[in-house]
């Protein structure tokens, strides 16, 4: 994966640009439930509306920052990574052009085109999500921990038991889902092969009645495929009720036991809010890295069929 930074080169300007837009972003968002804290806090509680309206317009201004860096974010992370697919694919393109014909049986015809279309598309989506996503999700995870540290330190320990069970829920559904994505790969090299015998020796099928043959065929590789592509899809489905379930469960439990200590006076009212703002952008977050592994792996196992071409010595 390493060797692919290469590619991005030509567009580091493009990248400084999203890195610091993504940080100002995550910033902006870690600091709004501070501000909401302190409206609760220092304006509702004591009736103070001057606050209220001082505070809520710099929230405001940090929303439209937030919204602005976003959308700018956003636009050149997906440029930058649909520029770098067009050129990867390229090279892809022009090393197939000088193979000889025992080169391209030997790779097979299927294959080479599953390789320049939809490996190439799995890297470059692995790029898109690593600009819109990885760079913010472990930025967002740490922060939230930290600003929810401030606002209560007893109520933290609920982290501490929730994060290493949705760590495990998310391992043991990835080691099941990763065999089958490397699995795929194959089984849609072997649909292109049937679809483009078929296609080539349309006449041919005819002239021997071989179009049930073909058919059969055809059904075979495609619920082959259609298999495998539902159990991997099953399983990556489980991924987000089970991480809502253990959210929901947390955030009642953090309801409960927050309303105790606001009750005896150690904790204010404006805090735990603050605090479940911050438990709920981890969770999101962390369902976000979820997903990046499973795009991460289509993206490791396309690369190394790609640069199987490209380091081939003719």
């Amino acid at each position: 994966m390493l060797r692919l930074l290469r590619y991005l080169k030509p567009y580091r300007k493009q990248l400084v640009l999203v890195v610091a837009l993504l940080l100002v972003q995550a910033v902006s968002n870690l600091y709004l439930p501070d501000l909401n804290a302190d409206i609760i806090n220092n304006g509702i509680a004591k009736g103070d509306t001057d606050y209220i309206l001082r505070t809520g317009g710099f929230m405001l201004l940090v929303t439209l920052l937030l919204a602005g860096c976003s959308i700018v974010s956003v636009y050149w992370g997906s440029k930058t990574a649909m520029s770098f697919g067009r050129d990867l694919r390229s090279d892809v393109f022009r090393k197939v052009q000088t193979f000889s014909q025992a080169e391209v049986d030997q790779f097979g015809t299927p294959s080479l085109i599953t390789r320049n279309t939809n490996d190439v598309q799995h890297v470059q989506m692995a790029v898109l999500m690593s600009l819109n996503i990885m760079i913010s999700a472990p930025v967002m995870c740490v922060g939230g921990i930290i600003m929810a540290l401030r606002q209560d330190v007893p109520l933290s320990a609920s982290i501490i038991v929730i994060v290493p069970v949705m760590g495990a829920v998310i391992a043991v559904i990835m080691r099941e889902a990763l065999p089958l994505f490397k699995s795929m790969q194959g089984k849609i090299d072997r649909l292109n092969q049937v679809v483009r015998e078929k296609l080539a020796g349309v006449r041919v099928i005819r002239a021997f009645v071989k179009t049930d043959y073909e058919a059969r065929r055809f059904d075979d590789a495609n619920l082959d495929l259609t298999s495998t592509a539902l159990k991997v899809n099953r399983l990556i489905a489980l991924t987000m009720p089970l991480l809502m379930l253990m959210l929901n469960i947390s955030l009642v439990t953090i309801t409960w036991f927050g309303a105790h200590r606001i009750d005896s006076g150690a904790m204010p009212i404006g805090n735990l809010t603050a605090f479940l703002a911050y438990i709920g952008r981890f969770y999101a977050r962390l369902d976000s890295m979820s997903r990046i592994v499973s795009v991460t792996q289509k993206a490791a196992s396309g690369t190394k069929r790609i640069f199987e071409i490209l380091d081939h010595v003719s």
